[in-house]
C-alpha cells in the first residue's frame, strides 16, 4: 500500500511549457507597451521556449507560467530602453536646454501630437541631436550679451531731457516710467513698452548724441580733426584725403574713433551707480534748449528666472532637465541584434528572480521518508548578480560610446594616422 503523507503530496500544477503561445502575449503583459508591435510578440512567444531550455525545463519542473517570462520579456525591454535613453540624455541635455518638449502618459509614451511640427510625434526618440558646442555658445551668448558685442539678448534704447542744473537721475524710475505708459518723456512710442514692469533694468551704455561732440573729428582741416591725427599723410590736406590701408588699421581706427566718442569729445561725463546717474558737469553749463539735447541710454531688461518667452535663452517651458527631454520608450522594432540578445539576457535573469521567490515561499517539500530542499536562495542570487552584470556591462560600453569619448577616440586616430603618414615618402613625379 502506499505511504499515507501529511500533507498530501500533489504534483505542481504550474509548470513552464517548452513553447509559447504567440496569441496569449498580449492579454499577459502588465504594460502592454510592445503589443501592437508583431516582432516584440514574436520576441516574446520566441523567449519561453529559450528560459525553458536554460531554466532545464527537460529535467526539472519549473514553476512558472508562460505569462511570467512574457512579463519579464516585456520588463527587459523597458529597462534596455531606460539605459540608453538615460545615456542619450547624458550626450545631449546641453544641446537640447530650452527646445520644445512634449506631453506623456502613464507608461511614458510620448502623446500625439504633443511635440513641435519639425519633429513630430511619431518616433521623436530616436531623433537625436548631432552633437554641437549648444551650450557653450548660449554661455557665450549671454556674455556677448553682457559686453555689447553681439549676443542674443533684447536691447532697448531710451532717452530723457536733462533739466537745467539737474544732475542726478534715476534711470530705472525713468524707464519704468516710459514702459509703463508706451512713450517716452517727448511722446515717442517706445519698443519695449510693458516689458520692465518691476522687474531691473541693466544699463551698458550712456550717451550723448549731439553733433557738438563731433565738431573735433570733422573738422575742415586734416591736422586738427582725430582722422588727421591717426595718419601720416594728408596732415594738412582737407577730409577727403584717402589713403591705401590694410582692414585691420580701418577697423582700428573706427574703434579708436568710437571709443572717443565716450570718453574724450562728449561734453558730459558721467558715473552710474545701482543705475542712479550723475552728470558732469550739470547740464545748465550749455544752455541746453529744446528736445534735441537729449541724453541716451542703451539696457536690457533682468528677466526673471521663471520667465519664459517661447526663445531658447529661457528654457523654463521647454528642456531644462533630463526629465523634460522628448524621450520615449524606444520603438521595439529599432533594437538591434545586439539590444535583443541583451533583453534575452535580461529577461532570463528576471525569470530566475520570480523562481527563486516563488521557490521560496515553501523552503522545503516532503517527499515518502524525506524533505526536499529547494534552490531559492541559489536562484535568487543568480539572478541578481546577472541582472547587475547585465546593466553594468551595458552602461560602460555606451560610456565608452558618449560623444565627448568618441570625439577623444577621433583625435587619437587623426593622431595615429598623421605618425604614419610621417614615415611614408612623398611621391616622386618625373616629367
Amino acid at each position: 500500500m502506499p505511504t499515507n503523507l501529511s500533507p498530501n503530496s500533489e504534483t505542481s500544477a504550474i509548470v513552464l511549457t517548452s513553447t509559447g503561445s504567440y496569441d496569449d502575449v498580449a492579454g499577459s503583459v502588465p504594460f502592454g507597451m510592445y503589443t501592437a508591435s508583431v516582432d516584440f510578440l514574436s520576441g516574446a512567444e520566441s523567449q519561453v521556449a529559450y528560459v525553458f531550455k536554460k531554466l532545464g525545463g527537460d529535467v526539472v519542473d519549473i514553476e512558472l507560467t508562460p505569462a511570467n517570462v512574457y512579463a519579464a520579456y516585456e520588463e527587459a525591454v523597458l529597462e534596455y530602453s531606460y539605459i540608453v535613453n538615460l545615456h542619450q540624455s547624458k550626450n545631449m541635455l546641453s544641446d537640447a536646454l530650452g527646445d520644445a518638449t512634449g506631453t506623456f502618459d502613464h507608461m511614458g509614451m510620448m502623446k500625439s501630437s504633443s511635440f513641435s511640427a519639425s519633429l513630430g510625434p511619431s518616433r521623436v526618440e530616436l531623433k537625436y541631436p548631432r552633437f554641437q558646442f549648444s551650450y557653450s555658445k548660449k554661455v557665450g551668448d549671454g556674455m556677448s550679451s553682457v559686453g555689447g558685442f553681439g549676443g542674443t539678448v533684447r536691447q532697448y534704447s531710451a532717452s530723457f531731457a536733462p533739466k537745467e542744473d539737474q544732475q542726478d537721475y534715476d534711470l530705472q524710475a525713468i524707464i519704468e516710467d516710459a514702459s509703463s505708459t508706451g512713450t517716452d518723456s517727448a511722446g515717442n512710442v517706445i519698443d519695449f513698452a510693458n516689458k520692465v514692469g518691476n522687474k531691473r533694468v541693466v544699463v551698458t551704455r550712456v550717451y550723448y548724441k549731439s553733433p557738438r561732440a563731433m565738431w573735433r573729428f570733422y573738422g575742415y582741416y586734416g591736422g586738427i580733426n582725430m582722422v588727421g591725427n591717426m595718419s601720416t599723410y594728408g596732415m594738412y590736406a582737407d577730409d577727403s584725403t584717402f589713403e591705401l590701408v590694410p582692414t585691420w588699421q580701418n577697423k582700428m581706427q573706427a574703434i579708436m574713433y568710437e571709443d572717443a566718442i565716450y570718453t574724450r569729445t562728449s561734453h558730459y561725463s558721467y558715473e552710474l551707480v545701482d543705475n542712479k546717474l550723475r552728470l558732469f558737469p550739470p547740464p545748465s553749463t550749455y544752455g541746453l534748449s529744446g528736445i534735441d539735447d537729449r541724453i541716451w541710454v542703451k539696457f536690457y531688461v533682468d528677466a526673471n528666472s521663471w520667465d519664459d518667452d517661447g526663445r531658447y535663452e529661457t528654457g523654463a517651458q521647454g528642456v531644462n532637465n533630463m526629465n523634460t527631454l522628448p524621450f520615449g520608450n524606444i520603438p521595439y522594432e529599432n533594437i538591434n541584434a545586439i539590444g535583443k540578445q541583451w533583453i534575452r539576457k535580461y529577461a532570463l535573469a528576471l525569470c530566475k528572480e520570480m523562481l527563486g521567490q516563488i521557490r521560496g515561499k515553501f523552503q522545503t517539500l516532503p517527499i515518502p521518508g524525506d524533505n526536499v530542499t529547494l534552490n531559492h536562495s541559489e536562484l535568487l542570487s543568480q539572478a541578481k548578480d546577472e541582472q547587475q552584470q547585465l546593466k553594468d556591462k551595458l552602461m560602460e560600453i555606451l560610456k565608452e560610446m558618449e560623444y565627448t569619448a568618441l570625439a577623444k577616440q577621433d583625435s587619437e586616430k587623426a593622431d595615429s594616422a598623421t605618425a604614419t603618414l610621417k614615415n611614408s615618402p612623398l611621391p616622386i613625379f618625373v616629367g
